[in-house]
């Protein structure tokens, strides 16, 4: 827990797949930022082949809010060869139009991809947060 400007207050970081099953979550003080968390739940992520080997930890495709959307962030998923649907916030589309050409092309978004977000996604978070709470007490 940490203390913001509503007292005392948690976030959960998590990544869901299509079926929405957590395949790793974070648990921070409500008040740190969230997009210095987005790699280290990426990091988590471990789900085991069917036929044996090294368990999967790349997604094929990441969806974010704009709270994950960072240079370091879009950095580390071009390395990593993660194909993403993240909005780019207005702060910092207005920076880099002031830069020029000097910082790059704008992120590519899929507007359609992004809407396609389910509500279970959001359903699965709350079941996570519930879990943990009962398991707790």
């Amino acid at each position: 827990m940490g203390r913001s400007r509503g007292g005392l207050t948690t976030k959960i970081h998590l990544a869901g797949d299509d079926g929405c099953r957590p395949p790793a979550v974070l648990i921070t003080p409500g008040q740190w930022g969230d997009a210095p968390r987005l790699i280290p739940v990426l990091d988590r992520i471990r789900v085991p082949r069917p036929a044996g080997g090294h368990p999967r930890t790349r997604p094929d495709h990441l969806c974010g809010d704009k709270a994950y959307s960072s240079r370091r962030n879009r950095r580390y998923l071009r390395r990593r060869q993660i194909r993403h649907t993240i909005p780019e916030r207005r702060d910092q589309q207005a920076h880099r139009r002031r830069r020029g050409s000097a910082d790059g092309r704008p992120a590519s978004f899929q507007r359609d991809r992004y809407a396609r977000k389910r509500a279970c996604i959001f359903q699965g978070t709350a079941a996570v947060a519930a879990i943990r709470l009962w398991l707790r007490s």
